[in-house]
């Protein structure tokens, strides 16, 4: 079946009147939340001809998928070494294909026709905050040459004519990576399941679901609704009815602040155009409307208001950029992601008819739009390539124990970085003085004249005659013995 792409307004893209189920309902599938992951399942699959009824709890997009920077690259949050360890290189490899495609998705559906104004950019940057050139070799090699990744290194000198800092050293940049308005872009994929023929339902919570038999059963507040196939594409709010899953993930709430317009300086400071992210996973940010700082950083495992963290997100920026001066911070916002044990997103069929697409926090949007499109084309095509993540089980995530461990190591991981990005640092000054202070030594021996000559080209050096050594006679008074010489 072909697949049909249809464009939205703008006024579709955006915030529109909600509507809730209330009248019992039959589709072929029923979604349940529609974030990122669960609207890209209902576009995925109504574009290839299936009825779909999709159902939220709240509104479109009101946790991370609407809050967040858009950054758009390959790969998971598990890094690549450990997933190869982990599965094999053979599955390493399709699974990093597969999210490829994910962020072709995106691409594809991300356009100035399909949803205006969604600001698509090219390039992201990578940076360590260490002196990593030696890992930067072997990763740029198994990037470019095993999983057929474009990736470029920059050396340290690169990145801080980009980036006016001593905090970050070497980089990997991502020329084919992107980054959209996060926001619109959930809007937008919304109006475009809608064009496609999917019914999503705001304000509509789940409040039980029976999953025996072909034709499955979910009852909300007002209303019934049969569906063949179930897909459980929400988060850490999935609610009592799905509780087991939840439970499955740590929640850790992520926050994010804009800038005041910040003017040329901005520019001067950041000349780099697209996302820039650290390697620790501690900071992420962008240039926005032109000459404002999208920053995101602080995070934590209970909720709290955006607006406290304004304060925390502003001194970071100065202690990254001190030339930037005490910016103002004019919009928080913030989301909670669902984060599984073994780092790697929930993805596939639990029972027959009964699907799974979680645990997607720290993966981005490429593995949200990726579970869009791996799930439909299972259920319509029988494509089987979930089973990919077949090792990466429901695993508890601890509850209240597991919270309080995730934030202790979180703050760990941030000391830790700290650390060993003050150390880096502490080294390279010591470097440069070293060389400093050798070059000063050189310039004051040549001066002095001093230093090591060297013989021009082609003349030999001048060898000193031996000096003739005195004859010994018989005269000559014998040594004794406390001079050491044997007799």
């Amino acid at each position: 079946m072909s697949e049909t792409f249809t464009s939205v307004s703008q006024d579709e893209a955006g915030f529109r009147e909600r509507t809730r189920l209330s009248f019992d309902l039959d589709a072929d599938i029923c979604v349940i939340g529609a974030g990122l992951a669960g609207l890209s399942i209902a576009l995925e699959a109504a574009r290839l001809g299936a009825s779909v009824a999709v159902l939220e709890g709240r509104h479109i997009g009101w946790n991370a998928s609407g809050n967040q920077l858009g950054t758009v690259t390959p790969g998971f949050a598990l890094p690549l070494t450990e997933l190869i360890e982990r599965i094999g290189f053979e599955d390493a490899r399709e699974l990093w294909t597969l999210s490829k495609e994910g962020a072709e998705f995106v691409r594809a559906n991300a356009t100035e026709e399909n949803m205006p104004g969604i600001g698509l950019t090219g390039g992201v940057l990578e940076v360590s905050n260490v002196d990593a050139g030696d890992r930067l070799i072997s990763r740029l090699q198994m990037l470019n040459e095993d999983f057929d990744t474009e990736a470029e290194g920059w050396q340290v000198d690169r990145v801080r004519e980009a980036l006016k800092t001593d905090r970050y050293f070497h980089g990997v940049y991502y020329p084919k990576a992107f980054q959209v308005d996060g926001r619109k872009y959930v809007h937008g994929l919304a109006a475009l399941a809608r064009r496609a023929g999917a019914r999503i339902f705001e304000d509509t919570p789940v409040v039980s679901i029976d999953h025996s038999g072909i034709r499955k059963r979910i009852v909300t507040p007002s209303a019934r609704l049969r569906a063949s196939h179930i897909v459980l594409a929400g988060n850490i709010h999935l609610g009592a009815p799905l509780r087991r899953l939840s439970e499955t993930l740590l929640p850790v709430w992520r926050y994010a602040g804009i800038t005041a317009p910040l003017g040329e300086r901005l520019h001067e400071i950041i000349s780099f155009k697209g996302s820039v992210m650290d390697s620790d996973g501690v900071d992420h940010f962008r240039i926005v409307d032109g000459d404002r700082l999208m920053w995101e950083s602080p995070e934590t495992t209970w909720a709290a208001r955006p607006q406290r963290f304004a304060g925390s997100i502003k001194r970071r920026i100065r202690s990254i950029f001190p030339e930037l001066g005490n910016v103002e911070i004019s919009e928080t916002f913030g989301g909670a992601t669902g984060q599984t044990v073994h780092g790697m997103p929930q993805i596939g069929q639990l029972r027959k008819g009964l699907w799974v697409a979680s645990g997607l926090g720290r993966q981005g949007m490429n593995t949200s739009a990726m579970a869009g499109q791996l799930i439909a084309r299972s259920i319509l095509w029988g494509d089987e390539r979930w089973k990919l993540f077949s090792p990466f089980e429901l695993v508890w995530a601890g509850g209240t124990t597991g919270r309080v461990a995730g934030q202790l190591v979180g703050i760990w991981a941030r000391a830790s970085s700290a650390a060993a990005g003050s150390l880096a640092r502490y080294r390279e000054r010591v470097r440069m003085k070293d060389r400093e202070r050798e070059a000063r030594l050189a310039e004051a021996n040549r001066a002095a004249g001093t230093g090591p000559r060297h013989q021009p080209p082609g003349v030999r050096p001048r060898v000193a005659p031996a000096r003739p050594q005195p004859a010994v006679t018989e005269e000559a008074e014998p040594a004794s013995h406390e001079q050491g010489v044997p007799h």
